[in-house]
């Protein structure tokens, strides 16, 4: 990445708030560490605190190409690093002319021109600066683990049919985590780490005035009262950055200039998404339906 390289923690905290992510100290000094040491960055919390958005917002602020590995149960090595067209191997093979030598027909079908690239393998063969983004670790089995290991630590790949694939540029790998399951001790030596948390109320009121040109600050400041109240319910899923973000743009939207009681129950399933949790709401809050 040395096109858009940051040059220091500080560099990094005033471009990510070029582009709209307010980082503070130690997100700025990791994040720089993490490009200057050419370390993966494990970055591990609640869901919607911004882990993900770190990625993107590295990836703009640096010029970076944005690749995105989505983890889940089940994922394997074909949907994470390659596999090879078989639909069009198979065709390949039927149009193969019958007096045709079979090595010759297996070395044109497991050639550069039937190899589908998967987002590992992309990120190592990119020549121009790359964020990688493995998104939600926890939720992919632990074997995944042991191929990200391998990959992490060369930054190479080994396709049998067609040799070594190294990396000509390393990209900047941000791993995610919800903390669903203990990664891996391996995983993380191999990693710098970040945990991040529900933000201080007077930092999510600077994220919803940047991100929402317009709002008043004492209106912003509400909001945030606001979800911070709704965070600290016994609720299914406490309302994350982006859904306070979303609020606001709600109430500019409705033309609303104060969260009073009805606008809060007017636009609750803004921020929470169950029905039980916004009957509870309503009840810790004294909401009239």
């Amino acid at each position: 990445m040395t096109d858009g390289m940051f040059a220091s923690p500080a560099d990094v905290e005033v471009r990510l708030a070029g582009v709209s992510y307010l980082a503070d100290e130690s997100i700025a000094t990791t994040v720089y560490l993490a490009q200057a040491l050419g370390k993966p960055l494990l970055v591990e919390g609640p869901a919607g605190v911004g882990k993900t958005e770190l990625a993107k917002a590295v990836a703009a602020a640096t010029g970076a190409e944005l690749i995105r590995l989505q983890c889940y149960e089940g994922l394997d090595e074909a949907r994470a690093l390659y596999e090879f067209n078989y639909k069009k191997q198979l065709l390949a093979i039927q149009a193969a002319p019958a007096d045709r030598a079979w090595q010759e027909t297996h070395e044109d079908i497991f050639s550069e021109e039937f190899l589908l690239e998967r987002p590992l393998l992309a990120a190592i063969r990119r020549t121009g600066p790359t964020v990688l983004l493995i998104d939600e670790a926890d939720k992919a089995d632990v074997e995944v683990e042991g191929m990200l290991l391998e990959v992490l630590s060369d930054f190479q790949v080994t396709i049998p049919e067609l040799g070594t694939v190294g990396a000509v540029r390393r990209p900047f790998v941000l791993i995610t985590s919800n903390a669903a399951r203990e990664l891996s001790e391996a995983l993380k030596r191999r990693c710098l780490y970040l945990h991040l948390d529900y933000p201080a109320p007077e930092r999510e009121r600077d994220i919803v005035l940047a991100q929402v040109p317009g709002i008043e600050a004492e209106l912003a400041e509400q909001l945030v009262r606001t979800v911070g109240t709704l965070r600290d319910l016994e609720i299914k899923k406490a309302p994350s950055i982006a859904e306070t973000v979303d609020w606001a743009r709600t109430l500019l939207a409705l033309g609303l200039d104060d969260l009073d009681e009805a606008a809060v129950a007017r636009t609750l399933g803004v921020v929470l998404k169950h029905a039980s949790d916004q009957e509870r709401a309503a009840r810790e809050l004294g909401l009239r339906g």
